[in-house]
């Protein structure tokens, strides 16, 4: 996944470019474009900020140390959507131009959606899934048909998920084969309800399949 820092840094107190080092001249050049592109002055004091310019702010003066890695913690979960969209395109945009890669935890499914190429979900300190998210979303699909056990389902299929009614049955399954049987009907999936199937398992059969497929 791809995730995000803290709103405000602890260790400034004013928005001041980073101090000296082996590539000083580049790191003060990139955090004064990117003050002056926040609309922010030099000794403009951090906490007077709003929650979105804080946010910058400490993505600025991660990123003007020119890491190749960066671990964000919840970076967006107090923003409001535009302050929100805005952080995220920032980061995007700083992952594009300096080739850096990040790790980015989040409740936000929506964010991640457009911002992540690789997935890790965690339930109850374990993973639950982990993989690249287009990959992980071509092999999930929603199947709606007629009402079926589990246990008359084809063998490679591993269900996620499944709810029923007296005659119909809804199942998420994984499975790298292409479906063909026409007594289903089968939609795709977005990346919020393949992470929404995983957290809220229903038949017992479940998730005895989910833990097959870890093994």
């Amino acid at each position: 996944m791809r995730r995000t820092g803290r709103a405000a840094p602890r260790r400034a107190d004013h928005a001041r470019p980073p101090a000296s080092g082996r590539r000083a001249g580049g790191v003060r050049a990139d955090a004064r474009a990117a003050f002056a592109r926040l609309g922010l002055a030099s000794g403009q004091r951090a906490g007077r900020l709003s929650g979105g310019q804080r946010a910058q702010l400490a993505l600025t003066l991660g990123l003007a140390k020119r890491p190749e890695l960066l671990i964000l913690d919840e970076p967006v979960a107090s923003l409001d959507p535009l302050a929100r969209r805005e952080f995220l395109r920032h980061l995007m945009e700083a992952t594009v131009e300096h080739e850096i890669s990040v790790v980015l935890s989040s409740h936000l499914i929506s964010d991640l959606e457009r911002t992540c190429d690789y997935l890790i979900l965690l339930a109850d300190s374990r993973v639950r899934l982990a993989g690249p998210a287009d990959r992980l979303l071509a092999t999930h699909h929603r199947l709606t048909g007629p009402r079926r056990a589990a246990h008359r389902l084809p063998a490679g299929w591993h269900v996620v998920s499944a709810r029923h009614t007296d005659r119909q049955s809804t199942y998420i399954v994984r499975t790298d084969a292409p479906v063909h049987d026409p007594a289903w009907t089968v939609t795709p999936l977005g990346l919020e309800d393949l992470v929404l199937a995983y957290l809220d398992g229903h038949a017992p059969e479940n998730r005895r399949a989910v833990l097959e497929v870890r093994r």
